[in-house]
């Protein structure tokens, strides 16, 4: 192996025509679509999608993404989504998805996210139910993908 964790979810999809902007490629909303189709395949891997909001009245909110678009993506290219998880506690779950193009295996984008657990009756962050903590936890990457951690700033001393 290269160093890197193996990711948790992968999620393949086509980049479809309705998906391009006037610059002839991927439109970045289009990334996020791709990226939240991911999330629901990660979410289902770990026991926390559809099903488990059905059963116990909670499911999970984005609080925060940083996108990084590294590559342009073209009507018709296919892509695939690792996902792995970087960080878990009592109500949090720190996410990485990586965009590849499928035939190169070069990196697209990356998308990096905080989510919150939350009760759908209070509409409030409420903790993960014990087993499903220690679940999540187990699932922590040991080797997040490069670029996560990034902040936006401005540019000092250039």
């Amino acid at each position: 192996m290269n160093g890197r964790a193996l990711p948790i979810a992968v999620h393949s999809d086509t980049v479809i025509a309705e998906w391009i902007d006037r610059n002839g490629h991927l439109n970045l909303a289009y990334y996020l679509v791709l990226f939240d189709r991911a999330t629901d395949a990660l979410f289902d891997r770990l026991g926390i999608g559809a099903a488990y909001s059905a059963a116990s009245g909670c499911s999970l909110f984005v609080a925060e993404t940083h996108t990084l678009y590294e590559r342009e993506l073209t009507l018709g290219a296919r892509v695939a989504i690792e996902s792995h998880v970087l960080g878990a506690d009592e109500k949090r779950l720190h996410l990485a998805h990586e965009m590849f193009a499928a035939e190169s295996r070069r990196r697209a984008a990356l998308l990096e996210g905080m989510v919150l657990h939350v009760d759908l009756k209070t509409r409030r962050v409420a903790p993960f139910p014990a087993a499903l903590a220690a679940s999540l936890a187990a699932a922590v990457t040991s080797a997040p993908p490069s670029g996560t951690g990034r902040r936006i700033g401005a540019l000092h001393g250039a």
